[in-house]
């Protein structure tokens, strides 16, 4: 396999083998191609390291059991750089290349809704990580997401802090982005079926460098919980210690980011005992343990929902081309949505005719540090 991507200096080498030619197969040349648009630059290129590196876990293995439709399988990585132009960018570049079968999008909705008018376009199958429920409902039928969405975090998140913590008062802190305002209605919508109240509904800017102003409007509250949607991890960590250096200590039950591992890099202690809902818990399923080992033997981290996600989206979509026995996109399409009973590292992936494939959220804590799995919350699709 090789990884291709702009100013990416560790590329993998890989012995390939010269393939049986399928006849269903479309796509042309020695090799399956799909294209990747991950953050190389910008405020989350940690992060879209081990994006990267989670698809290339998965395409490794998939290429020792025998490639897609008989050939070695390459992705194809461009920069989106963190930003909604960089997206765009980078997917057209990538879809100018004809021999290019499917795609990986981003974790970030704002991301994915900036590049889903050319993904409607083009007609190619794009995985997504991205959270806001309106990304498979906006009539885009390209659009596959291997995260549950967030009108089932919003339901978890309310449902621990109110019935299992016991805390009625919430202040709900978002981004003002399609995600966070998307995550902040999920979760108020949801505190209002259980009768709890919403007593700060609070926005923020991405990339901003001062909380001092939304700390002190949660203080001032009178809230005695907290519940937060936040897009990037850097902001994350700087409003965690900014909320604990300002006297701050209700409970606090976040998105997913809260778990990111560049978002505990960066708050540390200031995100101990805080708990989350995580797509990805290492010791919530058999699968999701095995996915933990392969990607700690290989980077010597732990793994989270940057890398478990494309991980997951790779081995779905190689077995989905494998079993349509074609590249035809419509083909691909079918195969996908037909996916059930699949276990991910993620969860079970069980697709609805939306294109959400996962339908449930974990719950864990930040025990010192360590993230722990408390339980799984499942919901019918």
């Amino acid at each position: 396999m090789s990884l291709t991507r702009r100013d990416f200096a560790a590329g993998i080498v890989a012995g390939l083998a010269a393939p049986a030619i399928i006849g269903r197969a479309r796509a042309q040349g020695a090799t399956i191609k799909i294209g990747m648009c991950a953050p190389v630059t910008g405020p989350a290129a940690e992060s879209g390291g081990y994006a990267i590196k989670g698809a290339k876990i998965a395409l490794d293995a998939v290429n020792k059991a025998g490639g897609i439709l008989g050939k070695q399988a390459e992705l194809i990585v461009e920069d989106d750089q963190t930003t909604n132009p960089g997206i765009v960018l980078a997917f057209s570049k990538l879809a100018s290349q004809s021999d290019i079968v499917a795609f990986l999008g981003s974790i970030r909705s704002t991301q994915v809704h900036a590049m889903a008018p050319d993904v409607l376009k083009l007609g190619k199958p794009v995985m997504i990580g991205g959270t806001d429920p309106n990304l498979t409902h906006m009539g885009n039928q390209w659009l596959f997401r291997f995260r549950p969405n967030d009108s089932y975090s919003g339901g978890v998140i309310a449902e621990y802090g109110t019935n299992t913590l016991g805390k009625k008062k919430w202040a709900v802190l978002h981004s003002t982005d399609a995600f966070g305002t998307a995550g902040g209605k999920a979760l108020s919508a949801a505190l209002e079926k259980l009768g709890a109240s919403s007593v700060l509904d609070q926005g923020y800017a991405n990339n901003s460098q001062d909380f001092t102003p939304v700390v002190l409007a949660i203080k001032q509250s009178g809230a005695d919980i907290l519940g937060s949607y936040f897009t990037f991890e850097n902001d994350l960590g700087i409003f965690a210690r900014q909320l604990r250096q300002l006297g701050v200590n209700i409970p606090w039950v976040g998105s997913p980011s809260i778990v990111n591992i560049t978002a505990l890099k960066l708050a540390g202690p200031a995100l101990y005992n805080t708990y989350g809902v995580a797509d990805y818990a290492e010791d919530s399923s058999d699968a999701s343990k095995a996915f933990g080992k392969l990607y700690r033997d290989a980077t010597k981290v732990a793994p989270d929902n940057q890398s478990s996600w494309t991980y997951d989206a790779i081995n779905v979509l190689s077995a989905a081309i494998n079993k349509a026995g074609s590249t035809d996109p419509g083909k691909i399409r079918e195969a996908i949505l037909a996916t059930k009973k699949f276990p991910g590292a993620e969860g079970e992936y069980n697709f609805d005719q939306n294109g959400d494939g996962l339908h449930g959220y974990n719950i864990v804590k930040n025990d010192k540090g360590k993230i722990v799995f408390d339980k799984h919350i499942e919901f019918d699709n």
